[in-house]
């Protein structure tokens, strides 16, 4: 017996030595990997350069953040983004001490034993991390947050997350706790423009963070874990959620009493902004989403629509949002230059024609919004670039203005066939004079005008929008075919459920929304090229250095036959004109029949939805691109609302505008091929 545990304790002891020589060949083969692998230089030069910074840094530098200037295409300064931390910075001594307990509750409740880093939540990040396959859990302490939101740029790599640990922990040792706490709540971002809680208690509020009880600052300190999710203005339901999510975690670390906590948890809040406080239009807003899309892609970040797994896309999305704030953060206080594509003139007659075209339509809602909309987006044919974006009509009215341009996803009826029966059709050997059948289809759909016309070309069935041959080609093509070509070019909700055959008359789960529909319209006269619409020419920084284009070098464009032929290959190009074609004979002697640009050769292609709830006209010069929804924001019945009368008109009246003067070009013809389809 004495023997076996002799030999059990032997056996033991070499378990352990054997266990402890992995470990310090492990730490040796790290270590030579570090030193020869070139990390140990790079982090020098990290660990210098964050000395460097923090050194450099005074009281001064937490207060200042440089404007933004944004200019259209000719110039014209029309927007400035500049944070209000000079005008509400509020000292450490001025703020009232719950503001910093609220904070630390719910952002770093080791603030005050931690220098700088919080390695034990690093570590838990990690761990989540490894065993969740995504990032689960923050390891950001507030001191960290501070050295990213001021020094840093929104690079998401191992280096950046290096220079900030570094960062932090010379501020430490530079700053009180309480220096960098001021440093933190003046700095931070609170959504709508407002750094700072100060500037949020006024922006929000109209009172100043001393005037506030406990709710009110838990509800502001609420938001800048995501601005965009927890914006009081458009999502107000989760800001007041989130309160009391952090309410309830001060009471269970004891910061406050069970009848405090339930106290906060039922007040009621009301918001309370300035009057006269400038409220982003709908250039703003469209402006403002595209540069800080342009930003997040300068730092590298790959945008992604479509995920073979839930987990993929929500990792995707935790990614995406953490980007999104940090780029939004950076946009109001780095001083960036912003060029746009934006013509002020177009966006007044777009304005005005959609405001014109719905005007005997008063009745409003409970907020004292039109009910009914209309949103339209116009693309310059030549450079792919925004010209004009309208997100409803004109209205001056308390609350947040929605961009339905590109916010709102509406069912698109018949106009979406070009994009993803037609033209893929085309490509396969169909031409518009390809004899095709419009009878009636058991468990199918019916036309618009219930007529059945037998056969007919091709032409004549989009001239005409027929439903039953739109349906047989997709079935042909299959929906997922189908489907793809709308996925390349990046609509967005485009959903599982929709690959079925009502896609091809325009049944989507959620919709399409105008700028997905301008921009899909733009590559069929682009030759059968997408271009990604953006109104972001280009951004630099506050010294001139360019940060950020999307034209392309000189060399590049000298490469390639004609600037119209740029962008990413949808469709052969052509199906691309013998699509344009089509579209011109609906516009001359089909559903849009009335609706001509007089010499001016145009193209395009009404849609209605099932009970008149949606209409669109979505049509095109070679010069510009334009679409155009009307319907209600909450879906109904509008009689006598068709692609062709209220969108259409507003299309029309508009194109017509903005191609006074210009002289006529024709679009460029297609070749003629072999027609090798006869029937389905």
């Amino acid at each position: 017996m004495a023997k076996q545990k002799k030999k059990k304790k032997y056996r033991g002891f070499w378990i352990f030595f054997k266990l402890q020589l992995l470990l310090l060949l492990i730490l040796v083969g790290a270590a030579v990997y570090y030193f020869a692998g070139g990390y140990a230089k790079t982090i020098k030069q990290l660990k210098e350069e964050a000395d460097t910074l923090v050194a450099k840094s005074n009281e001064d530098f937490f207060r200042k953040g440089e404007t933004g200037l944004v200019y259209d295409k000719k110039g014209k300064l029309i927007k400035t983004y500049q944070g209000e931390k000079d005008s509400y910075y509020i000292e450490y001594d001025d703020m009232p001490l719950i503001v910093e307990k609220v904070m630390v509750s719910v952002e770093d409740r080791k603030f005050y034993k931690h220098k700088g880093v919080d390695y034990r939540a690093i570590a838990r990040a990690i761990l989540a991390m490894v065993r969740d396959g995504e990032v689960t859990q923050g390891g950001s302490t507030i001191t960290q947050q501070l050295a990213r939101t001021v020094f840093l740029n929104n690079e998401i790599t191992w280096q950046r997350k290096m220079e900030e640990i570094f960062i932090a922990q010379n501020m430490e040792k530079k700053y009180t706790k309480s220096q960098i706490m001021e440093f933190y709540l003046n700095n931070i971002y609170f959504g709508n423009g407002y750094y700072g809680i100060e500037a949020a208690a006024q922006g929000y509020f109209s009172k100043g963070v001393k005037d506030l009880d406990l709710s009110h600052i838990a509800f502001l300190c609420a938001i800048p874990n995501n601005p965009t999710l927890f914006d009081p203005v458009t999502n107000k339901k989760n800001t007041l959620s989130r309160r009391d999510r952090i309410i309830s975690g001060m009471y269970e670390q004891n910061m406050i009493s069970y009848a405090a906590a339930q106290e906060a948890k039922a007040e009621k809040i009301k918001l309370k902004r300035k009057k006269g406080i400038e409220k982003n239009n709908y250039v703003e807003t469209f402006i403002h989403y595209c540069a800080i899309r342009a930003l997040m892609k300068s730092q590298g970040f790959e945008f992604q629509y479509y995920f073979e797994k839930e987990k993929e896309k929500k990792a995707y999305e935790k990614q995406y949002e953490q980007m999104y704030k940090d780029c939004e953060n950076s946009l109001y206080i780095s001083g960036y230059r912003i060029d746009t594509s934006i013509d002020l003139q177009q966006q007044e007659k777009l304005q005005d024609a959609i405001d014109v075209g719905l005007s005997g339509f008063t009745d409003t809602n409970e907020e004292g919004v039109y009910q009914l909309q209309g949103a339209g987006v116009t693309i310059d044919n030549t450079t792919g670039y925004v010209t004009a974006v309208v997100g409803g009509r004109t209205q001056d009215f308390e609350g947040y203005t929605l961009n339905r341009a590109y916010q709102s996803f509406r069912q698109p009826g018949s106009a979406i066939k070009p994009l993803l029966v037609y033209t893929p059709a085309l490509e396969r050997g169909y031409t518009p004079e390809s004899m095709v059948a419009d009878t009636q289809i058991a468990d199918g759909p019916s036309n618009a005008d219930n007529a059945y016309e037998g056969e007919m070309t091709l032409r004549t069935a989009v001239m005409k929008s027929k439903n039953t041959v739109a349906w047989r080609l997709f079935e042909e093509l299959t929906p997922e075919t189908g489907l793809a070509y709308l996925k390349t070019m990046n609509f967005s909700k485009i959903d599982a459920e929709d690959n079925r055959l009502p896609a091809a008359l325009g049944g989507f789960t959620v919709g399409v929304s105008p700028l997905e529909m301008a921009a899909g319209y733009a590559a069929l006269q682009n030759d059968g090229c997408y271009r990604e619409p953006t109104c972001i020419v280009k951004i630099k920084d506050s010294q001139g250095n360019l940060i950020y284009t999307s034209e392309e070098s000189e060399d590049v464009k000298k490469k390639k036959q004609s600037d119209e032929t740029e962008g990413i290959r949808i469709y052969k190009s052509n199906a691309a004109r013998m699509m344009t074609d089509m579209l011109q004979t609906v516009i001359t002697q089909g559903t849009g029949r009335g609706l001509s640009l007089g010499d001016m050769p145009s193209a395009g292609k009404t849609g209605t939805t099932d009970d008149n709830k949606d209409g669109w006209f979505a049509g095109y010069t070679r010069y510009f691109t334009t679409s155009i929804w009307v319907g209600y924001d909450q879906p109904r019945t509008l009689p006598g609302l068709t692609g062709s009368t209220y969108p259409g008109n507003i299309w029309h009246n508009y194109m017509l505008s903005i191609h006074e003067h210009m002289t006529p070009m024709s679009f460029v013809p297609y070749i003629e091929q072999k027609d090798i389809v006869t029937d389905y």
